[in-house]
């Protein structure tokens, strides 16, 4: 029986593909039956999630490339069209984070998380319009954007001011890409930590400052992002993955969507 949403048959480009909603990401599309393109700047990290899939052989691919270098995010797309034959669906996720209250911001590290979070959002959503207009065949673009876009919190300013940009690209590319039949929806996600062999990269750069803010350890914090939520469940990387699996299965005629993947956050409703 094939999966509810079956994908069989197209190709996925996924960024971030190292960190923890980047290898739930990999596994649904995997499971949906899409060959999967999986990049991240980190090798090392990037092997750990490869070998974790390897039973799905030739449907997975992998490169590491610095996405904030323009003409390396160019040829990546140009790897991933001659190793699969095009690109169907693709998922800009790579991202970082830095924990500073603004009147103590270092502008060199708040210039980081903007360039690795939006501008090298931008890079893959230029490319993939690139390649999906000359394709001519449609397809799906889902932004990672973060529950930080609506909801943002103090002291990671940076963080959250890169993510409403890269949201804001995500809209403009929904305006700009229907013409060639591509829809771009965006997933916002909660905090999610991920399992020892691939833990959040994201919350091993700014855990220890949240648990400091919030008088937590490890197992606290964990808590107090689950029973914050409505419905009070943690937030796991395959649920993301199956948002991104959703957006990419065009069950729906939807493009400039954002979709909450939160536990049911208030403040953070779409608005």
């Amino acid at each position: 029986m094939p999966p509810p949403f079956d994908i069989r048959g197209q190709v996925a480009l996924v960024t971030g593909a190292a960190g923890a909603i980047g290898c739930g990401i990999v596994e649904a599309l995997l499971a949906a039956g899409a060959c999967v393109f999986a990049t991240d700047v980190d090798a090392e990290r990037l092997a750990v999630v490869v070998q974790r899939f390897a039973a799905y052989g030739q449907m997975l691919a992998s490169d590491v490339v610095d996405l904030c270098d323009g003409p390396a995010v160019e040829r990546l797309f140009g790897l991933c069209v001659r190793m699969f034959g095009g690109i169907d669906i693709v998922v800009p996720n790579a991202g970082i984070a830095y924990a500073s209250r603004l009147e103590a911001m270092d502008p060199a590290r708040f210039a980081k998380v903007l360039e690795v979070n939006t501008t090298a959002t931008m890079f893959v959503l230029q490319q993939a319009a690139r390649v999906m207009r000359a394709q001519g065949t449609g397809g799906s673009i889902v932004v990672q954007a973060s529950k930080n876009v609506f909801a943002p919190g103090a002291g990671f300013g940076a963080y959250s001011a890169s993510k409403a940009a890269a949201l804001q690209l995500a809209r403009i590319a929904a305006l700009e890409f229907a013409e060639f039949g591509v829809r771009v929806n965006a997933v916002n996600a909660d905090a999610v930590f991920g399992d020892d062999d691939v833990p959040s990269q994201l919350w091993q750069m700014v855990g220890k400052e949240r648990m400091q803010a919030r008088g937590l350890d490890e197992a606290g914090l964990r808590d107090y992002y689950r029973e914050r939520s409505l419905l009070k469940t943690t937030v796991l990387p395959r649920h993301v993955g199956e948002a991104v699996v959703f957006f990419a299965a065009c069950r729906t005629p939807t493009t400039g969507a954002v979709l909450p993947v939160d536990g049911g956050l208030p403040e953070a409703f779409p608005r």
